[in-house]
């Protein structure tokens, strides 16, 4: 079987009972997976993310992916399982960059909470540097390939795929102000900063709302699955907790927001979890400027800077209820500890996009 990057030995808090989700697995998943399901499996942790728990569950002939919410206080609405699946499963038959779903579990009494099962998609997940390496040529063929794949689900009917009740509706652009600056406000620790002014002035600079589509909300390099053959092609999208339908630009923004670029400052040099700092690798302006090309849109000058704004604040809110949640005492995980850190990180930059 090939290598999988990232899986370590499962942490001591985040161990499961594995014998009884291997039982549940063989009572419920399809036929087709009886033979791959013999045996026990090892199993491994990716350390990648820092929200929902993987796992994969390594069988002697199969590879599987088993996904769950962590333990702790969790935000509303957020760690379904139930969803996460099912817009998998929806986007399958006509998106072709997701897992094959294998089986989902609502029945706390066999691990306590929710979980679903799927297939690993092999393939290259670069992290903070790159495992292969690029010449530019390439790494500007990536960045191309990442807004091809973007623009391809924004095409997808969210009614042709069954997914249309996801969306609430016009207002999308306010009700994600408003929602993440509520939940940077719940989620505020001593010492931490505000963050008023910028939650200000996104919510009196939101431009309406540009479209309704599928969207993945969290697009970034750590979760594409490359080619292993060619690190420039793109062979699937992990970590569908945050998919809705919403505004495209909006999906846009919440990925440049890990776009730490080769001649950023060395603050938020600093910041960087993913390897776009490369020769090669589009910028920011580019990226938007690509996308809009592909779209048949154009983003203004103004209307850019809030999507970025948006992004990075938002980045800011996710990592301030990761810390609140070590702060809190919730998790002994002392990687979390560095998510209070980068708020401040990204105060700073937040500063200087508005200033």
């Amino acid at each position: 079987m090939s290598e999988a990057t990232g899986a370590r030995p499962v942490r001591a808090e985040d161990a499961f009972d594995v014998d009884a989700a291997v039982r549940w697995l063989r009572t419920h998943a399809d036929d087709r997976y009886a033979a791959g399901l013999a045996g026990e499996p090892e199993v491994l942790q990716f350390s990648g993310g820092a929200s929902n728990l993987t796992y994969l569950l390594r069988f002697p002939k199969l590879d599987l992916v088993l996904r769950r919410g962590p333990r702790g206080t969790k935000a509303q609405g957020a760690h379904d399982m139930g969803r996460e699946h099912r817009i998998q499963a929806a986007l399958g038959p006509v998106f072709p960059y997701v897992a094959t779903m294998v089986a989902r579990c609502d029945d706390p009494s066999v691990l306590g909470s929710d979980f679903y099962v799927m297939e690993r998609l092999v393939g290259t997940v670069p992290r903070r540097e790159m495992p292969v390496e690029l010449s530019p040529t390439q790494a500007t063929s990536l960045c191309e390939s990442m807004l091809d794949v973007l623009v391809e689900l924004h095409s997808v009917a969210p009614a042709a795929a069954g997914l249309d009740t996801l969306g609430k509706g016009a207002g999308y652009v306010h009700r994600q102000v408003e929602g993440w600056s509520t939940r940077y406000r719940r989620a505020h620790t001593e010492g931490q900063p505000d963050l008023e002014r910028a939650m200000t002035w996104l919510d009196e600079h939101q431009p309406a709302d540009v479209g309704s589509c599928v969207i993945h909300n969290d697009y970034k390099l750590d979760n594409l699955v490359l080619d292993p053959h060619d690190p420039t092609r793109i062979v699937g999208i992990l970590d569908w907790e945050m998919a809705t339908v919403g505004d495209p630009l909006m999906d846009l923004g919440a990925g440049l927001a890990y776009w730490v670029q080769g001649d950023d400052d060395p603050d938020f040099q600093s910041f960087r979890r993913v390897p776009t700092h490369l020769p090669g690798m589009l910028t920011r302006a580019e990226m938007i400027a690509g996308y809009g090309e592909r779209a048949g849109r154009t983003v203004s000058g103004d209307d850019s800077v809030f999507y970025e704004a948006y992004g990075v604040f938002r980045l800011a809110v996710i990592a301030q209820q990761i810390f609140y949640r070590y702060a809190n005492g919730q998790t002994t995980n002392d990687a979390y500890a560095a998510f209070g850190p980068a708020v401040h990180v990204l105060d700073r930059r937040l500063a200087r996009l508005l200033a």
